[in-house]
């Protein structure tokens, strides 16, 4: 349930022929009184004899008390209550209570006897609205300072006594949301999406990466927004505002919004943070990943991510909370990156991850910038690294980056859970549950071919690695040979023997790199991180059926990769994964 406070107006007649009307696309459907002050106002909408300005006048008739120069400028309190999609059909009866409550928790009407008058109007299944004239009985202005706070803990005490779906508590992190007539723009302009929200990502992916004032402004520009930058006297830009070329107020004029009225850290002070904290120089993870495909490539680029994401999850896991906020933030502009540069079967999902992500980058934790430049400088890559393919090598290795960004996805979901962030943790859940969808529909092709060739390897090599994987992990040797994807890492292992290396020590070291014992699948774990720590190739569809020295010399010299799960968990499972 949402309780949202609207600004404070001067005509409350005006707001009652819009309650009682029939909507901008007629979605009023029976305006009706569901509770008052006095449980005895007028109902326009139920009462042929009553009309709005009889309640109108019956609210205002407070305001007599004041003389003229007493009296507020906007003198009218409205606040919307909303239950949540998959909440039940509330009774009049029970919107009435939910009424009284709120009134109360807010201070509009304590209970005192003097209270403020007011009315709740209900037009609709989901929601009402609520009234009131901001002038007591008695003369008094309401004590109603921070009625939004007061009114959001009451619904959630509301929605535990009534069994509603239960909202996470917020922190004043949180971007603002569309306003109802944003929402009723956007319908009637078409769009999915407000121009709020539209602009709120398309500035996201400016800052991606960005390192400089310019280099952001210029993203802006060749996105298509309106920009309009505000400078001092001096000359010294301060800030900026942004607007959608095709929406227009009633004048035609553009509508345009500050980055600070988009999200808290999208200001230009904020954003200038990013990459004051960044180092001249490119940061020195991954500047070994270097590897055939080129350093400019999309798959260069996401084998370097994926390296740089993999040491963010342990700084996340173990570093202060400053440093942390900063990898948790800087991990939204890889998501980002990755989103807007990968192919169209992982997009959505990916693009979906980024959105829901984007509120689980704040807190009241400040990031302390410059720690993360690795990760900022991943995003940079992924941007510069152009589009990336489905298949092969950028296939191949943008399942690696989703798989090792849903580790610290989840890794910042129980950061922000152990310190109480639940819309954020919230927030983090939902987006590695996108990341899941997305790595599933990346990795299949690979994981494929690797089980093809696994099950082409001949019988004693097979009996081999069965020895093998028995004597380096006796503990979850029988698991992993009893599980489909034990040919992938038959491949695997065969593959790294060839490259030259000790596979028993591989097979150790990779499996005691992290807890096993829950994942989904050993063996597809197992796959991932051994490419990635024999600097195997990520897509081996290209890679002919050759003899073990054939396979060393076409392999040797790759550089390394990042290791990937292949199926993963969710929750606790995963969390245990990544210690």
């Amino acid at each position: 349930m949402i309780p949202q406070i609207h600004k404070q107006g001067a005509n409350t007649l005006g707001l009652l022929y819009y309650l009682y009307g029939k909507g901008t696309h007629e979605e009023h459907i029976d305006p009706h009184l569901v509770a008052s002050f006095d449980g005895m106002s007028p109902d326009p909408g139920r009462d042929t004899t009553a009309t709005k300005k009889d309640l109108g006048q019956l609210l205002d008739q407070p305001l007599h008390l004041l003389t003229a120069d007493q009296r507020p400028d906007k003198h009218v309190w409205h606040c919307s209550v909303r239950a949540a999609p998959d909440d039940p059909i509330l009774a009049d009866e029970q919107w009435a209570d939910i009424a009284h409550r709120i009134v109360a928790a807010t201070g509009i009407d304590p209970g005192d006897g003097a209270g403020c008058r007011w009315a709740a109007v209900r037009h609709a299944d989901d929601h009402i609205h609520i009234v009131a004239t901001l002038v007591r009985e008695d003369g008094r202005r309401p004590d109603h300072h921070r009625s939004g706070k007061r009114a959001q803990a009451e619904a959630r005490l509301i929605e535990k006594e009534v069994g509603l779906h239960q909202v996470a508590p917020g922190d004043g992190t949180a971007a603002q949301r569309p306003t109802s007539a944003e929402r009723h723009k956007a319908k009637r302009q078409g769009r999915e999406r407000t121009a709020r929200e539209e602009l709120r990502e398309t500035v996201r992916r400016a800052v991606t990466g960005a390192t400089s004032d310019e280099e952001f402004f210029d993203r802006l520009a060749a996105a298509g927004l309106l920009i309009r930058k505000r400078a001092a006297p001096s000359g010294d830009l301060l800030g900026y505002k942004v607007a959608l070329p095709d929406d227009r107020n009633a004048k035609g004029e553009p509508v345009f919004y500050p980055g600070a009225r988009l999200a808290p850290d999208l200001s230009l002070p904020r954003i200038r943070e990013r990459w004051s904290g960044d180092a001249q120089d490119v940061p020195a993870a991954g500047r070994e990943e270097a590897i055939r495909t080129g350093p400019g490539t999309p798959a260069a680029a996401r084998r370097r991510t994926a390296s740089a994401v993999w040491q963010a999850v342990l700084v996340v896991e173990h570093s202060d909370d400053a440093v942390a906020a900063a990898h948790i933030a800087a991990a939204g502009e890889v998501l980002d990156a990755l989103a807007k540069t990968s192919a169209a079967h992982t997009r959505h999902e990916l693009r979906d991850a980024a959105t829901a992500f984007e509120r689980a980058s704040r807190s009241h934790i400040r990031a302390v910038r410059g720690h993360d430049r690795a990760l900022r400088q991943a995003a940079r890559d992924l941007v510069q690294g152009g589009p990336a393919l489905g298949l092969g090598e950028d296939g191949a290795t943008t399942a690696m980056a989703i798989d090792m960004l849903f580790f610290l996805i989840t890794a910042a979901a129980h950061w922000h859970a152990r310190r109480g962030h639940a819309q954020q943790a919230e927030a983090a859940t939902r987006a590695a549950e996108h990341l899941r969808t997305a790595y599933q529909a990346a990795a299949a092709q690979p994981l494929s071919v690797l089980y093809q060739r696994g099950r082409r390897l001949s019988r004693p090599m097979l009996q081999r690695q069965t020895v093998l994987v028995r004597e380096a992990l006796p503990e979850l040797a029988e698991q992993i040979l009893a599980e489909p994807g034990w040919y992938a890492l038959a491949a695997t292992i065969a593959e790294a023997e060839a490259a030259g290396h000790d596979p028993a020590a591989l097979l150790s070291n990779v499996a005691a790199r992290r807890e096993l014992g829950t994942a989904d699948s050993v063996s597809d774990v197992l796959v991932w991180r051994m490419r990635r720590t024999a600097g195997l190739p990520a897509d081996t569809s290209h890679l002919p059926e050759t003899s073990t020295a054939g396979r060393r010399s076409a392999t040797r010299g790759t550089t390394t990769g990042p290791s990937a799960p292949g199926r993963l968990r969710s929750g606790e499972e995963n969390s245990r994964q990544t210690r």
